[in-house]
Parts: structure tokens; sequence; C-alpha cells
């Protein structure tokens, strides 16, 4: 209920008219006086209340009057009335119903009570109850007032004491709250300026209203007062302490900070009357020095005196808190004076305010800031805020020091005691930690031991000293106090500034973002961040100091962690600000923190210098020093080895370690973003830890806890196990949050990561310690975390990892191998935006590391790079796109010392390649792909793949024949835009093959590759490749353009025939002894040289293949010719190699080029034109138009002579006739080399003595092979063949035939010597006269002049029969007598041979007897010469039956010859074959050999027929044609008869054959015949009847001599029989008188000459006188003999009858 309201003001006067009376009772006795002015009193307020509405108003206008009866009640003195009127007078004050002048009498009333000590407590209430209720007390009223509490606070009274005390307290309030609410009710009026004044007199308050003026003279008299001086206004003070002085002005200060801050005249009482005040006041305190004995100074120093230093600081802390604006100088001052108070020379309890009051500051970082502006950022001003932070840490580790000094005086003096009175003080801090001091918080450092307490909470400062008002006696600090206090000021400060400036940076990055639509114009000042960085500078060193000794004094888990969590907002400040140094200095202090003590890591220890060089130490301490007496009190929770060249002993990790890691791991994973070079720092010490933690690397570069068998010496402790998956999380955590930090940051962790690398690298060389991976690992966690901007980081990231795979440490490889090939499989992996479909860049620099390995010379680097090309192919083989040239390159970057395994890890990836991948790759690739394939068949390492490559390329080949046609138009695509490119540039296209087209040049490098193959070291590489090359180019080389072609003949065939020709010639001879492994060799093939024969052969077998089926095409290049031509010139060299499987190969190759035909294709040609001229119709490419490939047609081609010679009408000369010429040309060519060979292999060797053994003797098979040739060959030369070719190949057929063979090949050759065969060599000269004579025969005329010289070459053939060729001066033997086993050379059998040419002889000369050319090249005689020979020789011949074909082909050939003889007598073309005839006929005839003794009867009796027949061809076809030849040839046929008709016998035969042997057959023939031409009546010419007369006399004389013989030998023998022979041969003469007297008797007697009879006659007596002979035979011979002469014996007639007759 409101005092204004009817029933309240009811109620009021009720009880003023209750209080009346009761005082008109009091005093009725006593003091009348009062009883009347109370019963006045009554009726005065009736009556208000009767007459008045506004009751209270008009009390109040009578107020005076209505106080006066109390007033004087209190005059009485008499407590129990005076009581009853304070009471009154309260309520009246309460309703506010008292006027000024009332208040001013009741003020006098009071002030009269208290000068007489009545009723303080009362006094106090009701003056209270007068200020507090109303504003009527002013002026000298109010001071009188504030006076009178005064006094009674200094009565004797305890009670009044205190409650005036109070009284002041609230009454100085209400001054000021009047002044405030007066302010507030004219603060929208607005004032004049008030004059400024020269000279400011303190007593000028004229410019104040009322209430400000009571205000300000209440402030300044407090000031008097404790200042000890007369106060101004406050009249009547009696006295007054310093101490509540300075709590009245602490409470104004700090209660009304709005008054003096917005009067300027508070302001100057401030600047004038307050800090002079304190400064003066705190002089003994700054003087004095603890320990300084008083009798050491000069004059006695004042002792520092508690209460008052206490309440000076207080009355600092609040002028700094809310006047600093105000005070700036003054300010300074004091904080330099807080400052000293911190010292260690100071008391212990003047240090413990201090640094309350220092910690008041710490929370209040807006105004730390101001200091910094005010004076740090000055140029000539005391660093204030730089030396508070400062001091703290002085002070800090001056607590360690000092405690250690012992200075008694430092120390408490009360030992027991103290520390319970300290932890009763220390208040909840102390006591709270209950139980035993083991768990107590604590610093211990050195020795020193300080416990913690909990002094205040986080960010308050709650002082225990500086509110001890009570206490006169400096009070005694407990143990820790003081280094609590210190503690939380250092983390409070921490903690508000770098939340103050996180705050504003935040802001003002908000204020930024917002800048995008720049109306909105908020700009930060300018000045923030300077202000920011120089804060921190001022303070970081300080700050570090202080926290890193605490840090490791710190024995208390939670105090640890709170300094950890300071130094890293610290660090992180830094870093946003981009301060590097302080940044990386607290860094390095955790770093320092986590690693054990001593450890010896550069990196930090170089930053540690840096630091010391800033020249910070406290008291000569260098804080960053650590010592080792800090770790006793730690739990130890690991022991492993340091991480370093040469570990020495083992590290102990305590759990302050594990904590210290744990801050640096939240360091880096919350705030990588700021740490840019501190990275370094972070990741070295983390690489330590978990290195002595024993972490290793796993899968993706995450590390697990290593096997406890990896660090011999690492000894973990459960706790530390349990932690260590947690460490191993956070770790992968921490490279994972890398995606979200800035590209610089990550480029700063990558930077870091790279160089800590290169440090592990280093120590790694020259060991084989396991290295430290974790560098390693956690680039390769970064890069895959980071694969969405992974171009950023690629190049730095995987150039280092590459330097990594070159590590001579397999383990440090192993790892760089890992993390690269992880990385670009993930980076080919990933999604990319864009694809990399679409973004070719990104593909080659993702794939290009993995070309960069390809230049590790370790194999286990490349083995793992082959490994992931292979997954790669697996995996994105589909997409690589244009990365295949690099993977390809990857590939096939293998060498001969890499190992088996590598390269077949390499080539598995190239048979993906090639079965999977060649549809899906650019067709620019297939060119690497097949020089890949090829690098495969080239390496020899491993045989089996380089056959598998050949394969490969097989069906590469087959793809490019298959695809042909896309191929093609992508080529070509490709081929255009660089094409375009090399013009924009101005340089030629450089491409291989170049011009031939894309699509042929892909073939010829195929080709090419194969050509290298094919001449490679291995035989059984150089077969496959061979034959693969020559099926490929048969298969598809229809593909390829005509240009293409060329270089193929050129550049791929005729190049690798030069090569393997060269490698041939050069083989190595000697024997190789197994095929590498167990294999046997075969014996064909146990020479370098023989393996390589093998490739020759089969590389011009392939070639000759080619041009046989290919010949057409080829032949529409323009140098077809000269092609030919080098072809036939390799074949020459290997027909003439030493090797006789190259040698026969090469016939062979030559044999197939021969049997080119011309295919007959429809083509739209008037073939039968063509066919008019005599020019075989040829297939002509619709292509060939003159372009590049054919010449041009030249006018005067001898195509046109013949069309016009043959009178064709042409249009346009058809190409055929050309290639007709052409073709002569090739043939001829062909023939010249065949000469050159034959000549070459059948000349026979110089020199020598038939002893040496000749270098080299061609085979029979090849010589075989090599006339084979002729016939086919001769079909295409025949219209050029001349006489002077034929005479050449007769060189070379004789030469042939006359070789000899080795007798270790004979068996396999000749047969048996009984059986007459012809060897295949022999068959094939035959055949090929053969041919030539049959071609001669349907040959134009002119060609017929060769048949003599045919004759000549088969007729030396006949004389082999007798006399076997020689060959050179070698020495033969009769096959018959070779021993197969020794190396010797065999003469061939050549009866056969000469035999059958015998037979050929006969047979062409019965065709050909007839012809000029036979007639005038006296063949016929040629034949009988050579006849001779064997006829001669007759039983002396090799064979039998040599002579007797002889016989038989003379007789043939004579009865073919002598009709054309005698038919071209007159010509004399036979004169000089007549006696060429009758030798023949002589020495067959009577031959000097004498038959074998076994001979049997037939047999003799076989060849006397033989003998017979010749005689009857003499007298069929030789002596009935006498007048046809010459007369001395027909006198040699008349002597041979006669000889014949009176042949003796051979002596050899025995007797019972002797008949038989006689030859009488034949003697009989002869002489028959003789008879029969001697009386011949046809006798035309002299010359015959000579003949046979000659004849005729011949026969006579001979008998007549036997005889005689007989008779005298019969005679002298006596009883002895004559010789068998001598019998025999009486009696053949005998029979022969006796058929001549037949003839005689037959003939008719003129055509006897007479000298004939007269010998006839003269034999008689001869005959007369044997008669005694004693043989029987003879006997009855002789009676044959001498029967007819009877016919003979007539009577003689005369002369002259005769003579006319």
């Amino acid at each position: 209920m409101s005092t204004s309201s009817p029933e309240a003001v009811k109620k009021l006067l009720e009880n003023m008219q209750t209080d009346l009376r009761s005082l008109s009772m009091e005093c009725k006795k006593k003091f009348p006086p009062v009883k009347e002015a109370a019963e006045s009193g009554i009726v005065k307020i009736k009556t208000i209340a009767a007459r008045n509405s506004d009751i209270l108003a008009t009390l109040k206008d009578n107020s005076s009057e209505v106080v006066q009866p109390f007033l004087m009640g209190c005059g009485t003195k008499e407590p129990k009335i005076t009581q009853l009127c304070l009471a009154a007078i309260q309520r009246l004050m309460s309703h506010e119903v008292v006027s000024e002048a009332a208040a001013g009498n009741i003020i006098n009333m009071l002030w009269q009570l208290m000068e007489n000590g009545l009723e303080e407590l009362k006094l106090l209430q009701t003056v209270l109850v007068l200020l507090t209720t109303n504003t009527v007390v002013h002026d000298q009223v109010l001071s009188k007032a504030i006076v009178l509490c005064f006094r009674l606070h200094f009565t004797k009274d305890n009670i009044t004491n205190n409650t005036a005390a109070a009284t002041v307290r609230q009454v100085v309030t209400v001054v000021f709250e009047r002044m405030v609410a007066e302010d507030e009710r004219f603060k929208d009026i607005v004032e004049q300026p008030p004059p400024v004044q020269g000279n400011t007199n303190r007593r000028s308050v004229s410019t104040l209203r009322p209430s400000a003026k009571d205000a300000y003279m209440l402030f300044q008299d407090l000031c008097q007062l404790v200042n000890a001086d007369a106060p101004y206004w406050l009249v009547g003070m009696t006295e007054m302490t310093r101490t509540f002085g300075l709590e009245l002005l602490e409470s104004v200060l700090n209660d009304f900070p709005g008054v003096f801050l917005q009067h300027q005249e508070f302001s100057f009482l401030l600047k004038e009357r307050v800090c002079p005040l304190v400064i003066k006041l705190f002089s003994p305190n700054i003087k004095f020095r603890q320990g300084n004995s008083s009798a050491a100074s000069p004059a006695p120093v004042e002792k520092p005196y508690f209460p008052i230093c206490m309440r000076l600081l207080r009355v600092v802390s609040v002028l700094i808190k809310h006047f600093y604006s105000l005070l700036v100088t003054e300010c300074e001052i004091f904080l330099s004076l807080l400052v000293k108070f911190l010292d260690g020379e100071k008391p212990q309890w003047l240090r413990a305010v201090a640094v309350e009051s220092v910690h008041r500051l710490c929370v209040q970082p807006h105004l730390l800031r101001s200091f910094c502006l005010s004076y740090d950022m000055k140029q000539h001003s005391t660093k204030v805020f730089r030396d508070i932070v400062n001091a703290l840490g002085s002070f800090i580790q001056s607590l360690f020091i000092v405690l250690n000094t012992g200075n008694p005086a430092a120390t408490n003096t009360s030992t027991g005691g103290s520390g319970a009175q300290g932890a009763a003080q220390g208040g909840p801090g102390a006591g709270g930690q209950g139980g035993s001091l083991t768990t107590q918080a604590a610093f211990e450092y050195r020795g020193t031991w300080i416990p913690l307490m909990t002094v205040s909470v986080q960010g308050s400062a709650k002082a225990t000293y500086l509110e001890m008002l009570d206490k006169v006696e400096p009070p005694s600090i407990p143990e820790g106090y003081a280094m609590s206090v210190a503690f939380s000021a250092l983390l409070d400060l921490v903690r508000g500034i770098t939340s103050m400036i996180e705050r504003e940076l935040a802001e003002e990055e908000a204020a930024v973002r917002r800048e995008a639509n720049p109306d909105q114009n908020t700009q930060p000042e300018p000045g923030a961040h300077l202000v920011w960085e120089e804060m921190v500078s001022a303070c970081w060193c300080g700050l570090l100091a202080a926290l890193s000794l605490l840090l490791d004094a710190s024995t208390d888990e939670t105090a640890t962690e709170s300094i950890l969590k300071a130094e890293l907002t610290v660090a992180v400040l830094c870093g946003r600000l981009g301060l590097v140094t302080p940044r990386d200095a607290f860094i390095t202090a955790i770093c320092k923190a986590s690693l054990p003590p001593h450890y010896a890591l550069t990196v930090l220890s170089s930053n540690t210098a840096n630091l010391n060089n800033k020249a910070y130490s406290i008291q000569g301490q260098s804080v960053q020093i650590i010592s080792s007496s800090s770790e006793s009190h730690q739990q130890v929770v690991a022991v492993g080895q340091p991480l370093s060249v040469q570990p020495q002993g083992t590290v102990v990790l305590t759990a302050k370690n594990i904590q210290c890691m744990r801050t640096l791991l939240n360091l880096a994973h919350c705030h990588g973003a700021v740490l840019g070079t501190s990275w370094q720092l972070v990741l070295a010490t983390l690489q330590h830890l978990v290195w002595i933690l024993g972490l290793k690397p796993g899968v993706g570069g995450a590390l697990k806890p290593g096997r406890a068998v990896e660090g011999p010496s690492t000894v973990l402790t459960t706790a530390v196990m349990t932690d260590l998956p947690v460490i191993s999380n956070i770790l992968s955590r921490l490279f994972e949050s890398s995606q979200y930090l800035a590209d610089v940051s990550l480029h700063h962790l990558i930077t870091a990561l790279c160089s800590l690398s290169l440090e592990a690298v280093e120590m790694a060389y020259g060991t084989n310690k396991e290295p430290s991976l974790f560098a390693v690992a956690k680039l390769l966690e970064t890069g895959l975390v980071n694969m969405d901007r992974i171009e950023i980081l690629w190049r730095p990231l995987t150039g280092h990892l590459l330097d990594v795979c070159q590590h001579p440490n397999a383990r440090m490889r192993e790892w760089g191998a890992e993390a690269v090939t992880s990385l670009i499989k993930a980076g080919l992996a990933y999604k990319h935006n864009p694809p990399l479909a679409q973004n070719q860049r990104l593909q080659l620099l993702l794939l290009n590391p993995l070309k960069e390995l390809s230049n590790v010379l370790h194999a286990d680097i490349r083995q793992k790079q082959l490994e992931s090309v292979l997954q790669i192919l697996q995996s994105q083989g589909d997409s690589l796109g244009p990365g295949w040239p690099l993977v390809l390159g990857v590939i096939g970057a293998i060498r001969n010392d890499q190992g088996e395994s590598l390269i077949r890890t390499a080539f598995q990836c190239l048979q993906l390649v090639v079965t999977d991948f060649l549809p899906t790759m650019p067709c620019t690739c297939l060119q690497i792909v097949v020089d890949v394939a090829g690098s495969f068949g080239l390496q020899n390492q491993e045989l089996n793949i380089s056959l598998t490559s050949i394969g490969l390329l097989w069906n590469i080949s087959d793809y490019f024949f298959q695809r042909g046609e896309a191929i093609t138009q992508e080529l070509e695509r490709e081929e255009a835009a660089l094409q375009k490119q090399a013009q924009e540039k101005g340089e030629p296209l450089n491409r291989p093959f170049h011009p031939a087209p894309p699509f042929d040049c892909l073939w010829l490098c195929l080709y090419a590759k194969l050509g290298q193959l094919c001449v490679d070291p291995r035989p059984a590489v150089r077969k496959s490749a061979g034959q693969t090359m020559f099926s490929t180019i048969a298969a598809h080389g229809t593909l390829l353009q005509q240009s293409t072609w060329h270089i193929v003949v050129w550049k791929v065939l005729f190049h690798l025939l030069d090569c393997v020709r060269k490698s041939s010639t050069t083989a190595d001879k000697e024997k190789i002894e197994s095929g590498g492994g167990n294999i046997l060799i075969h014996h064909s093939r146990d020479t370098a040289e023989k393996q390589w024969a093998e490739t020759w052969v089969l590389t011009l077998a392939g070639v000759a293949r080619i041009f046989n089926t290919r010949r057409y095409l080829l032949q529409q290049l323009g140098d077809f010719f000269k092609a030919w031509e080098v072809l036939l010139d390799h074949i020459q060299s290997a027909a003439l190699s030493k090797n006789s499987e190259v040698s026969l190969a090469a016939l062979k190759s030559f044999q197939e080029i021969l049997q080119i035909a011309t295919p007959v294709k429809d083509s739209a040609m008037p073939t039968d034109a063509l066919a008019a001229m005599g020019v075989p119709p040829i297939l002509i490419d619709p292509l060939s138009a003159p372009g590049p490939g054919r010449p041009l047609l030249r006018s005067d081609s001898m195509l046109e002579r013949l069309t016009s010679y043959n009178g064709a009408e042409l249009q346009a000369p058809p190409p055929g006739e050309e290639s007709a010429l052409e073709d002569a040309a090739l043939w001829w060519s062909a023939w010249n080399t065949w000469y050159r060979t034959g000549t070459d292999s059948t000349r026979p060797p110089s020199g020598g003595t038939g002893t040496d053994r000749p270098s080299f003797v061609p085979s029979q098979p090849f010589l075989t092979a090599l006339v084979q040739i002729v016939p086919a060959l001769y079909q295409h030369i025949k219209t050029v063949f001349s006489m002077e070719d034929l005479r050449k190949l007769g060189v070379i057929l004789h030469g042939a035939v006359s070789i000899p063979i080795s007798s270790d090949a004979s068996p396999f050759i000749l047969p048996s010597y009984t059986e007459a065969v012809l060897t295949s060599l022999q068959e094939a000269v035959l055949t090929a006269l053969d041919v030539l004579q049959k071609a001669i025969c349907v040959g134009p005329e002119n060609l017929q002049v060769m048949y003599p010289a045919i004759f000549e070459q088969l007729l030396l053939f006949v004389e082999f029969s007798c006399k076997p060729p020689q060959y050179g001066k070698m020495e033969t033997k009769h096959v018959a007598n070779a021993k197969y086993n020794q190396a010797e050379w065999v003469a061939l059998n050549y009866v056969p041979f000469a035999e059958r040419s015998l037979e050929v002889v006969v047979d062409l000369y019965h065709k050909t007897a007839c012809h000029k050319a036979v007639i005038n090249e006296k063949v016929l005689q040629n034949i009988i010469k050579t006849l001779r020979m064997p006829l001669g020789l007759k039983y002396g011949c090799p064979s039998e039956s040599t002579w007797k074909l002889a016989v038989s082909s003379l007789l043939k050939v004579l009865s073919t010859g002598l009709p054309v003889a005698r038919q071209h007598a007159s010509s004399g073309m036979f004169d000089t074959m007549w006696p060429e005839l009758a030798n023949a006929f002589e020495d067959f005839l009577f031959t000097k050999s004498t038959p074998p003794d076994n001979m049997s009867i037939q047999e003799f009796q076989k060849n006397e027929a033989i003998d017979v027949e010749v005689v009857q061809l003499i007298s069929t076809e030789i002596l009935p044609f006498a007048i046809f030849i010459p007369k001395d040839f027909v006198g040699q046929i008349m002597a041979m008869l006669n000889k014949g008709s009176i042949h003796s016998q051979s002596s050899s035969f025995t007797e019972a054959e002797v008949d038989v042997r006689m030859r009488e057959e034949f003697s009989k023939v002869c002489f028959e015949t003789l008879l029969q031409f001697s009386f011949s009546n046809k006798v035309s010419t002299p010359q015959e009847g000579y003949i046979s007369r000659m004849a005729l006399s011949v026969l006579l004389k001979r008998s007549q001599d036997v005889l005689r013989r007989y008779v005298d030998d019969e005679r002298l023998s006596g009883r002895c029989p004559l010789p068998r022979q001598q019998v025999t041969e009486i009696i053949f003469v005998l029979k022969a008188i006796s058929t001549l007297m037949d003839s005689l008797k037959k003939t008719q007697p003129e055509n006897v000459d007479g000298t004939t009879w007269a010998q006839v006659i003269a034999l008689y007596p001869t005959l007369v006188e044997c008669i005694t002979c004693s043989s029987s035979e003879v006997s009855s011979a002789l009676k044959e003999a001498m029967g007819p002469f009877k016919d003979f014996m007539q009577p003689p007639v005369s002369r002259v009858q005769n003579g006319e007759s």
C-alpha cells in the first residue's frame, strides 16, 4: 500500500495523533511545555485533516509546526520520550511530509543528541531514513548529517562504530545516487557550456546543480581526509582513519564511475586529488626492500602497512578499470608500481595482493588492449602490457627460485601453522583436494614443490587478500597461493586476449563477407590488426617463458591440460594473425614437451636458438632449458628407441608426453590452416613420437601399432596401449582433415611432409635399419583425401615420392613405390569433375609418375610399378584414352639387366593389352604397342616370352587386318591434325616411314620390328619371327599401297637379307655343347654358323616366295628390275655359301622364282590383240596409272615398235608388252646369276698336290638342284640363248659331273657298285641337255647350229666310261675301293652315266644326221673318235657293258651315218672320218686286251657273234659302196678282213676249248667277205679290183707263210707233237685255202687276176710238204684243202691263144 493512498493517509493521521497523545502523557508531569505543544499539535492535525483535500501536501507545508512537539520531546533527553519522538519523526519522514526547514531542525536536534551520546543507533537510523526517503536535505544540513554519522563511527562502542560505518557508506552512496538521478532529470536539456575559467579553483562548483554540488563537496573532503588534511565541507569532523577513507573512495569510484566521466569537475578531482594521493600513499611500499635492515639505510624507511596497501591496490584496480581513459599517464604509473610489487624483494603478502590485483586486470581483455594501444604502441612510452605479462612470468619463475634460496624473510615464519592456516584461507582450492598429498595438484621444478589451489572460477578474479579489510596485520600466505593466482592470471590473460581477438577477427571476416554488396560500408578500423599484432608481440615471450616452465613443472593432468590449451590458443592466434615467430615458438614448446627430455631433434633446437636470441630470459634463467629433474615425478608410460642415425639406448615417454602429443594432434587437426611452415615442427615431432611408440604404416598410409617384434626395446604400458588406437585414429583424422585446408595451407603441409621425408631418407642412407616411414605414409594419406584437387599438390607430392623410390634402403623404396602407385590408382579411379575422359591434361599428369618410375633401377620398384599397371589395366583399361602412350611406355621400358620376373610381369600387362584393349586405345598408340611387343621379343632373359611376343605381333597384325578401315580413318584424321600443326610451326612432319600413308606406316613398323627379331642372336626367336613376318606379309600384304611395297622390299626385306647374310658369314664355327639347361642340340645345329644358316634359309625362301606371289604388284614399282637384281645377288651369295644347307636352299628359292607364271585374269584389256603380238597377257593393276609407281611410257618404247610392226591399231598401247620386254631382261639377269653361281661352284680347286683337302666341295644335292634349274630357266631365255651360252652351260655341266663326293656321304648317294644306276645329278644333267636338244628341234633353223655343241658335250660324258674326269688335282679313289669311314674323296661310278649319254648320242644322231650343222661339224667323226676308246679297250673297259654298248651304238650310228657320208662324199666333209672309222674297227676287232680268264665259252661265243656283226656291217654297208669310199680306207678294211680271216688264236686257251676259241666263225666270215669282194664281178672301177686283188694276195701270202713255218717246225720237233695253237693255226689256214678254192671255182675266170692264180698254184707244193705231218687233224684238213685243186688241173694252152682271149 503506497504512502499516498487515502487509507495510508488516514492511518498516518491516526498514528500521529496517537504519538502526540503518548508524548503529552509522558511529559505531563516533568515537561509541561512539551505537553502543551503536543496537545496543540493534535488540534493542528485535526484542523488540517478537516479543511484540506490534499492532506499530505498541507502537512508538509506545516511540517515545522507538526514536528515541533517531537523535537521538544527529544530535547528532554529522557530515553523513553526520545525513542518515542524519534519513532514519530521517522514515521513522518517515511511519508515524506517533512519540509526543508523541518529537516534542518531535525538534524540540529539529532546533533545535540549525538553530542550527548544518547540513542546512537536510533540516531543513525533516523539520519538514514531522512536522507533516503526524500531529497529535502541539502548543502550544510546534509554535511552536518554526514559528519554526525562519521562522529558516531569513532565512538567507543563497537556496535555503534560498525553501524555508523555502514550508515556512512550508505549515506555517501545516497549523495551520489541523488546526483545520478538529478543528471537523469536534466539529461534532455541542452546546457550552455560553462565559461572556461582560467584558474579552475577547486571550490569553483558554481556550475554544478545542487545534488552534484553536494556530491562534489563530499568527494573532495574525503580526499582531504585521507590525505590527513582538514575538510572544506564536512565541518565538525573530529577524527578519521585512512583505511576507512580509502574504502569510501573506492566504493564511490567503483559505484559511480559515470559521475566522474561525465562531469569535468569530478574528472578534475580524480586527476588532481585522487591520483597524487594514491601515489603518495604508495611510497613506503615502493621504497621498501625486503631484507634491508633499517640500519643499512640512512633514514628509517616506513614499513609498508598491509591495510592501507591493500586498500590502495583496490583503489588502483578501480581507477584502472573505470577511468583508464581519463588517467592514461597516471595509470601508467600505477601499472608500473604494480609490476614492481611483484618483485621478489617485496614482502610475501605484498606480492600476493599485487598478484591478485594483476589477476583482476588479466580478466579484462579490453582493458589490456587499451594498455597496449596507449603504451606499448606509443613511441616513447613504457611497454606496460609487455611488462605486466613478463612480470607475471618472472613472478612465477621467482617462486621456484626464491623458495630455493632459503631467505628467511621470504619463507613463512610459521611453518606448522601456516600450512593449515593457508589451507583454511585458500578456500576450497587447498582443502577441497582432500585425502593424501600425493594426489594434490602441484608444480615441481628442480626439487621445489609448490601445491596448486583452486583460487577462483575461470575468468573471474576472486581475490582473497584484497578482501581482508578487517585485517590490520599482514596475513600469512599459504604455500602455493601466489603461484595459483599467478597461474590463473596467466590462463585468464591468454583466454581473454585470444577470445577477444578471435571474436573481433570473426566480426571482421563477417564484414568482409558482407562486402559483397558494397552499399553496406562497415569497414573495421584499420588499426585493429596492428593492435592485435602488437598485443601478441608484446606478450608472447613472457607467456611462453612462463607457460613452458609451468608445463615442465606441472604434475597435475588438469593443470597440464590448461597450460597446453593456453599454449595452443596462443599458437593458433599467432597463426591467424600471421605472426610466424611466436607461432613457431609456442608450437616448438608443445613439441618439446611431447618428446622425452633432452631429445635431440634438430628442427626444434634450431627453433629454440632463435628464441633465445630474443634475449628474453627471466632473472638470468632461460626458461627453454628443460631440466631432467622435472621428470622425476612423472609416470613413465612407454619406453622406445629414438629415431636417429645411431640410436643410443632407449628413451622414455611419460603420461605428460602423451598428453602433449594429443594437444599437438589437436592443434594439427583443428588448426591446420594456420600452421603454415610450422607443419614442419609438428610433423617432425609426431614422426618421432610415432617412432618411439612403434606405430608402423599400414594400407593407405594409416599408422597401426606395430608388432612387438619390430622394436626390440619398445615397451608400452597398458595405459598407453589403450591410447595407441586412439592416437593412431587421430593421426589419420588429422590428415583426413587436410581436405578442408585451403590450397596454400595444404601446400605448407605437403612441403613439410616432403622435407620431413627427405630427412628420413637422409637418415636411412647407409643403414639397413628400419627407416621412418611416417612422412611417406602421411603423404600418401594426404594425397588420397585430397583427390578432388589433386592437381595442385600432385607434382610436389609425386616428385618427392619418386625420389624416395630411388632410395637404397629397400623398406623405404617399397613404401615410396606403394605410395606413388596407390595415389596413381586412386587418382585414376576417383570420380573427378569433369571426368578424366574429358580432362586429358589431368590424366596425363596422374600417369606421368608411373612413367617416371621406369627410370628407377631397383627391381622391386619396377615390380611394384608393373603390378600397378596390371591393376590399372584391369580396372581402368577402358578409359585410359590419351594415357595409353604412357602406360605402354611403362610396359615397354624393359631392359635386359632386369630379372625374369619383372619381364614376366610386364609381359602379362602387354598380353592383357593385346587381348583386351587394342580396340579401346587411340589408333595412334597401336604403333607403340608394336614397338613394345617387339622389345619383349628382343629381350634375352626369357626365351618363351620372346617367342610369345612374336605370337602377339601376329595377333596384332590380325587386328590391323580386321579393323583396317576404322584404323585408317582415325589415323588419317590424326595425321591431318599433325600436318596442320607442323605447317603452323613451319616444321616437316616427323614420323617414321613418312610419307607412306599412316596405316601403311603401322604395318611398316610391325614389319621393321619383326625384321629386328629375325636377326636376334637366338635361333628360335629368329625362326619364329621369320615365319611370322613372311606369313603376315603373305596374309595381309594386300592392304598395303604400292608406294609402301617399295619400302617393304627395300627397307624391310632386303635390309633383313643383308643383315642375315652378314651375320651368317661372320657366325662362329665353335661347337655349342648344349642349348642351355640340359637340352641336347642336334649335330646339324651345333654351331652358331649352322643356326644362322637355318635363318638364312628361311629368310631367303620367304623373300623369294613374296617375289613369286606378289610379282605383279612388285613389277609396278619403278625399280623392280633393280630389286630383282638384288634378290638374285642374294640368291647367288647364298648359293655360293660354304654351308650346304644354305646353298641348297638358295637354289630352291631360285627354282621358286623361276616358276613364276603369268596368270590370265579378266581385265578390260584387248587380250586378243596382245595375243596376236605374241605377248602373254598379264594382270594390269587398275591403280597403275602413270604415277609414282610406274615410269611414263617413252615414245620410242619397244612396245610402240612392236605395235607398228604388227600393224595393230591400238589406241593406247597396253603395258603388257613392256612387261614382256622387262621380263626378258629379268630372265636374262637370272641366267647370268645362274651362270656365275654355276661357274663358281663347279670350278675345280687350283694348286695343291692333291694331298690337301680342298676348302670346299659342293654337295651332290646342291649340284643336282643347280642343274635342275636349267630347264625352267631355259624356257624363259631360249629366244636369246646363244652358242656362247651353250658353251658356258657345257662347262658348268661338265664341272658339276666331275665333282667327287666325300666317302662319308657316298653310301647315301651311290648305289652299290654292281648296280648300274645314274645319280640324280647325272639324271639332271642329261635332262638339261635333253630339254635343250628338244628345244633346238622345235625351234627355228638358226638354233640347229647348236647340235654339234650338244654332241660334243655328250661325247665328253661318254668318255667318262673309260676315263673318269679329274676334279682339279684331287686324288679320288674308285668307289669300289673307298673305305666309308675315312675322309677321302670318291669318284662316282661314271659308267651308267657315260652309257646313258651314249644312248642319247645315238638317239640324237639318228634324228639329226642329215642336219647341215651336224655334217659340217664332223659330228659323226667325233662320235667314232669317242667310241674308239671303249672299243679299243674292249675287255680293258671298267665295265663290260661299255664296249658292248659302244659296238651296238657304233653300228646304229653307222647305219644312219654312212648313207649320209656317201651322199656327201664329194663335198669332202667326211674325208677325215674314214681313217677314224678304220682305226675304230681295227682297235675293236683286234683288241690288245685279253678276255678275263674266267670267261665262259658261252660268253666267248656271244662276244664272237658281236665281232661277226661288225664284219657283216662292213660287208653290207661299206664294201658294196666302195666307189664312194676312199681307196686307202677300202685297203685298210681289206687288210683287216684278211687279218681276221687267218686270225691266230690266243695263246691262253686250254686244249679242250681250242677249237671254240679260235674265233673260227669270225675268221670264216672275214674270209668269206674278203673272198666275196675279191672276186666280185661288179667291179666297176679299177680301184675296186685293185682292192680285191690286194686283199687276195695278202691272204695267199699269209697262208704260204703259215704252211712253211709248220713244215719246218714239224721237221724240227721230231717225235714231239707241236704246240696246240700252232696245230690249230695250220688247220685254220688249210680250211681257208679250201674256202678260197671253193670261191675260185664259183667265180668267173676272167675276174681272177693272173698273179692270183700264180699265188694259188704256188701254194700247192707247200701243201704237199705238209703231208708228212703226224697230226690226224692236220691230215684231214689237208685232204679238204688239196681236194679242190683237181678242178683247176688242166692241160696248158698256148700263150697266144691265151693272150687273144
